[in-house]
């Protein structure tokens, strides 16, 4: 690994001090995109071993737009990196592989997780902000408007309850919800809770192609435990399970499970605690 770490930050985030040895913010100008913030980004990228990029859609447009310029690839979701090899994800989650980058400098985004016990160290006090550098055929923003986001923000919750199949009712998601305002978590689901009966906005649905999360714990609430879900919260510390099928993948795969019908459990446990 390099010898000095930066950080840089595109968009409103401020950021902290003592994180890094140096650290970069970049404004998008209003009428500019995120994804441009290439070009911006070069000269910090210049010359270094190894770039790590957040796996947002934004950033990966622009690692992405860095690693080409430099002629190399990028190496997506690495649960580690060590000796320069990183261990990623692939086919969905069905297995891992080991992939090491051949050019000079090393592209990767981060799965859920991979930094979790990392503790931030540097001597970095104010972000040098950066003069925004516009590419050749810059895209214009035109107009945009925010999506109004229910809930809890899942990727930032120690606690995370996942309601799957299991619910037959779209009013029993009320016992759910009790329970996580009890216990504290975020409310997530399972595919087709977001986008087969449409009872829990999309940005809920945790799984290979939605939310990967990495919280400490994961309780999983009529999920049967199919792969598809269960690799978005394969990096949580301590998995719970709650199901009526006493032969639900997901007992294999949790530390702790309960077998029996939601309806009774879950106003149980909600008045228990």
């Amino acid at each position: 690994m390099a010898d000095e770490v930066a950080v840089a930050v595109i968009g409103a985030e401020e950021v902290p001090a003592g994180i890094a040895d140096a650290a970069y913010h970049v404004a998008v100008p209003a009428d500019a995109v995120a994804d441009d913030a290439n070009l911006t980004l070069a000269p910090v990228v210049e010359g270094a071993d190894v770039v790590i990029a957040e796996p947002t859609r934004h950033v990966k447009s622009v690692v992405g737009k860095l690693a080409a310029a430099a002629g190399a690839s990028v190496i997506t979701d690495a649960l580690s990196i060590e000796g320069g090899v990183a261990t990623e994800m692939y086919f969905g989650g069905v297995g891992q592989v080991k992939r090491q980058a051949e050019t000079s400098c090393a592209f990767y985004t981060a799965g859920a997780g991979a930094f979790g016990d990392a503790q931030p160290s540097g001597g970095n006090g104010a972000a040098e902000e950066l003069a925004w550098v516009a590419p050749a055929n810059a895209v214009k923003l035109v107009s945009s408007s925010p999506i109004e986001k229910s809930g809890v923000d899942l990727t930032k919750s120690d606690v995370v309850v996942a309601a799957g199949r299991g619910f037959a009712e779209e009013g029993d998601l009320d016992l759910a919800r009790a329970f996580c305002d009890k216990i504290g978590a975020g409310l997530g689901c399972s595919r087709p809770l977001a986008e087969g009966v449409n009872w829990m906005p999309t940005e809920t649905y945790i799984g290979v192609s939605g939310l990967m999360l990495s919280p400490k714990v994961y309780v999983g609430v009529g999920i049967s435990g199919q792969m598809q879900h269960m690799v978005g919260v394969k990096s949580a510390g301590t998995v719970f399970a709650i199901n009526k099928d006493k032969n639900a993948p997901i007992f294999k795969q949790c530390d702790y499970g309960l077998v029996g019908d939601l309806k009774t459990i879950l106003p149980a446990l909600t008045a228990a605690l």
